[in-house]
């Protein structure tokens, strides 16, 4: 009896279930195969740059609202948001390396979806509820000083 009974075919040429193949990878092709080569993953000054603008972008607005810059809570929140928003594009370029090359730019698609969809859902909510806030609320009003 032998010990390798069970042969695995593994791009054309019989390996033995536990054999190392020429390139030394037991069989698998090298464990590598998957990685897409044209994708560029980031380096070491890329998340540290990430990290950095991250920082930065947390502590204005933190400054913001602790020092009271803005005598206008609404100048502040619009302020903060767009931070957020940037901080948002930071994260997605540095850490989650998303550009129009990545994945044959379908990763850049689902993006846009995923945002036309929260933009159309929050659009709608907001729309539904001032609405319902305009037409129900004095009929309302009305009722409840008629009530004993």
């Amino acid at each position: 009896m032998s010990s390798h009974t069970e042969n695995i075919t593994h791009s054309g040429h019989e390996i033995g279930h536990g054999d190392v193949s020429a390139e030394g990878t037991h069989g698998h092709g090298g464990h590598d195969d998957h990685h897409d080569d044209n994708v560029a993953h980031g380096t070491m000054s890329d998340y540290v740059k990430g990290f950095v603008l991250s920082i930065i972008l947390t502590a204005i607005p933190f400054w913001l609202v602790m020092g009271d810059v803005f005598d206008n809570t609404n100048t502040t929140a619009l302020v903060i948001m767009g931070f957020a928003v940037v901080q948002i594009v930071v994260h997605m370029v540095y850490f989650l390396h998303m550009n129009f090359k990545s994945e044959g730019g379908w990763n850049m698609l689902a993006l846009i979806f995923t945002i036309v969809i929260v933009v159309i859902t929050l659009a709608g909510s907001i729309w539904v509820m001032y609405h319902l806030n305009a037409n129900m609320m004095p009929a309302m009003m009305h009722d409840m000083k008629n009530m004993p």
